[in-house]
């Protein structure tokens, strides 16, 4: 019998992101081209709220599409070398969106691995967000993608495998600014997450 996998709805991620970041954990984010991974580490990220937000100051080229609405997929490059990608939730024009920091993953290895040489074991092939976006092929020609319809080649669906019940929180990584905020979810002992 064939796996079940229902797209999430755009209702699903027209809500805060800090209640969405956690809700998705253990969905797959999948490429039409057959790689997926198993989402295991999420950061929310709050807009006009948030100072770690691009979103912060406003609407600009560059974050225009965390601005869009929910269920698009918002990608920015980051230290002048690095993909990322991030999706959108509330209302439009709120600007909020979820930072995807690691996925596990579960088929189109082999695309995987070709699109990251360099890495030495599977485990870390999709283990942080620059590496997953390398693994998945997901760079700025997938800026604004509707992860809800599917065009643009990416969605995020449920396989029936439920969010954990107690999910790791802890501080977001890799920021400078609301660096106490415990908005940062994992799965426990999932040994895809990028930093424990």
């Amino acid at each position: 019998m064939a796996e079940r996998r229902v797209t999430l709805d755009r209702a699903f991620y027209r809500r805060d992101p800090r209640e969405v970041a956690p809700a998705l954990l253990n969905k797959i984010l999948l490429n039409a081209d057959g790689r997926s991974g198993r989402i295991v580490e999420t950061e929310a990220y709050v807009g006009a709220v948030d100072p770690a937000a691009h979103s912060w100051r406003g609407r600009t080229a560059r974050n225009a599409t965390m601005f869009g609405g929910p269920g698009l997929l918002y990608v920015y490059f980051t230290y002048g070398m690095h993909w990322c990608c991030n999706p959108v939730c509330g209302e439009a024009g709120e600007g909020v969106a979820v930072l995807l920091r690691a996925l596990a993953p579960l088929t189109g290895l082999a695309a995987m691995r070709a699109a990251r040489p360099a890495c030495r074991n599977d485990r870390d092939l999709c283990r942080g967000p620059a590496r997953l976006c390398q693994a998945l092929g997901i760079d700025r020609t997938q800026d604004g993608v509707d992860l809800v319809t599917g065009v643009g080649g990416f969605r995020i669906v449920d396989d029936g495998t439920p969010p954990p019940a107690a999910p790791v929180a802890t501080p977001r990584v890799g920021i400078t600014r609301a660096v106490d905020e415990p908005w940062r979810w994992y799965v426990a002992g999932d040994p895809h997450v990028s930093r424990r």
